[in-house]
Order: structure tokens, then sequence, then C-alpha cells
């Protein structure tokens, strides 16, 4: 394992078995048994969307929406996507219509955020993961919502899914629900959830000190 777990990352050959993925005859080491985790309350306290239930992931159109004409947006919104084999940290490949592009699929390169969806020349979008490059120059015909992101990175290969376009007022309605829901389950288990919203953080003197669970920032 490294750092106790037991996940692989591929890209780097850290973890699991070797460094890799599985292989047909490989064995595997037993652990020791783990207490089994507790029942899910029945008020619903852990009740998330299942990645795979339906609902589509949400998404804000641009930065260069521009690069497509409205009939390709509008495909890019209705089509069934699913989740190719080719996904991991770095990115999630779909498969899918392929999309037409209206200035051709090179930009300037400028910043990605983690749930950047670009799409190269062959018209297929990637979704740019947690380990992502911080530049790229394929135009980004979206960017997943924060709230979703977590929901998206759990569906695995042959999922299939749909894109729909909110606005800002909508993503941000989304992360607040969101955030309210994991400082619910926090409270019902009797955890408590240090303030890690935005105000509070910009509020705190960060340089030259780390942030902890007390009122205030202590030196490194």
């Amino acid at each position: 394992t490294a750092l106790g777990a037991h996940a692989t990352h591929a890209r780097t050959g850290i973890g699991g078995l070797d460094g890799r993925g599985l292989r047909a005859g490989d064995f595997l080491p037993l652990a020791a048994p783990m207490p089994s985790p507790a029942a899910e309350p029945a008020d619903g306290t852990f009740a998330f969307a299942d990645p795979a239930a339906g609902a589509p992931i949400r998404v804000m159109l641009g930065p260069q929406e521009d690069f497509f004409a409205p009939d390709q947006i509008a495909a890019f919104l209705a089509a069934e996507w699913t989740v190719a084999p080719k996904c991991d940290r770095m990115a999630y490949f779909l498969t899918g219509p392929k999309l037409e592009h209206l200035k051709g699929f090179n930009i300037i390169s400028d910043g990605i955020a983690m749930g950047a969806i670009q799409v190269p020349g062959n018209g297929l979008p990637i979704v740019l993961m947690a380990d992502c490059q911080p530049t790229g120059g394929y135009p980004k015909i979206a960017n997943v919502i924060s709230a979703d992101l977590g929901r998206f990175a759990q569906m695995r290969p042959g999922t299939r899914f749909r894109f729909a376009a909110v606005d800002w007022e909508a993503a941000r309605a989304a992360q607040r629900q969101l955030l309210n829901a994991i400082a619910g389950i926090a409270l019902r288990t009797g955890h408590a959830t240090p303030d890690l919203s935005s105000e509070r953080l910009l509020g705190l003197n960060l340089v030259g000190g780390v942030w902890g669970p007390g009122p205030e920032s202590r030196p490194a």
C-alpha cells in the first residue's frame, strides 16, 4: 500500500499491486476483516444521488461555447454520452455523437478548472478531472458545476448520462445545498465540521501558517 491506501495510481505506478492494473492470474493478499459499516439511517441521512441513477450532470456553458454553432450546443446537451474505458484522475473521455467546431479546434492555451469539458479535433468531449493539466489549447464548451463533480467522478466506464445547462445562480444554489447536506450528516452523526466557507477563510491570516480546527490560524 501507499500512505495506508489500497488504491492504485496507475499514471505514477504507486499503490495497489505493483502500481499497475490487475491482470488475469494475479493473487491478492487478504487483509484483516474490518468491522461492518453502520447501517444507513432510515431518515436518509447518507442518501446522496447515485451517479448512475439518471440525473443529468449539470454544466455551465463556456468559456468557449462561441466555437460551436447553436445546433452543436443543442446536440451536446441532448445527446446521451458514455464514459469511455479511457478514464482516470486526469480526464474522462466520452463517447457519443461527434461535435463540429465552428472556428477550428485550437485556441491560445488558457487556464483549466476541474470539470472543464474540452472538445478536441475528433469532436468527442473530454472532461478534465482532479489531476488535470493547468492549461489547455482545445476549446471548452462547458464546465461541470462543483456540486456535480463528485457524482460525475464516481461514474464507471460504460455509464451513460446526459448534460444539462444551468446558470450561475443555479450552480451556486446547488453547491450550497450540497454543503448543507454534508453539514447535516456531521450534525446527525455527532461530528462537528469546521467552517471552510470562502468568507471565513478569507478572513483568516493564512500567510506563514496553516489553518487549524480552532478559531485562529496557527504557525506552521
